[in-house]
């Protein structure tokens, strides 16, 4: 793995963090003083799978993939995460080791918290609590929405499942999303468990039906609300 390069710390950069919101700012500064700050180059990893590290990341600009690879190779993407998220409270909060792999998907700038920086932030602020409280929930909720989909879904339901979840994370606008960028069909496949090959045929089929159209580098699914029903229809008769 490449080495990081450490930068100096900037109480500007966590300023403008959700997780953050509403934290007196000599507190902002003093946890400023306290993270380590790094940069990472696009495709380096930034966390490895079963390091005893226990830190807790911030990502103050960049992009990063949450992902793990089985003993045979197959990728397997759990999402990816952008400034103003943050990710590793799991192993700061449970002591052990990382459950995925995390790859900077750009140049990024990450500051990171041991643990014991972390449980002060949350013992001090209730609206940090409340805060990891609900993002720990919607990891829980939708893990359960995708163990169901993966167990009685097939590929092309899946697919459906899949582009409508990243339709409603870009914005829908009336009754259209564009995601743009369109995301890699080994990325799609990465999420949905399946292959690349697949997830091409898949698309090419939905295209065909008019459920999703190319617009420059961009994915546009033209009428959401269709895509709703047929997801809809298909977990109900599951």
């Amino acid at each position: 793995m490449a080495k990081s390069a450490t930068v100096e710390p900037s109480v500007l950069g966590l300023k403008t963090f959700r997780l953050l919101e509403g934290v007196p700012l000599p507190s902002l500064e003093e946890l400023v003083r306290r993270c380590r700050w790094r940069r990472f180059t696009a495709d380096q990893r930034v966390l490895s799978r079963e390091a005893p590290d226990d830190e807790v990341y911030l990502i103050v600009s960049g992009r990063v993939r949450i992902t793990a690879f089985s003993g045979g190779g197959r990728q397997v993407t759990f999402g990816d995460m952008r400034a103003g998220d943050w990710f590793g409270e799991l192993a700061a909060i449970d002591g052990l080791s990382r459950s995925a792999d995390v790859v900077a998907l750009e140049d990024s700038l990450i500051a990171s918290m041991s643990p014991a920086v972390f449980r002060q932030l949350l013992h001090e602020h209730p609206d940090v609590v409340d805060r990891v409280m609900r993002r720990l929930v919607n990891s829980i909720r939708e893990l359960t929405e995708r163990i169901f989909d993966f167990s009685t879904l097939g590929v092309q339901n899946r697919l459906h499942a899949e582009l409508l979840r990243l339709a409603r994370q870009a914005g829908v606008n009336g009754n259209t999303a564009r995601i743009d960028p369109a995301p890699k069909h080994a990325d799609i496949a990465g999420h949905i468990s399946t292959y690349r090959e697949q997830v091409t045929r898949e698309l090419s089929t939905m295209a065909k039906q008019g459920l999703i159209q190319r617009s420059g580098g961009a994915l546009v699914i033209p009428n959401v609300e269709r895509l709703e029903k047929i997801v809809s229809q298909v977990r109900h008769a599951a």
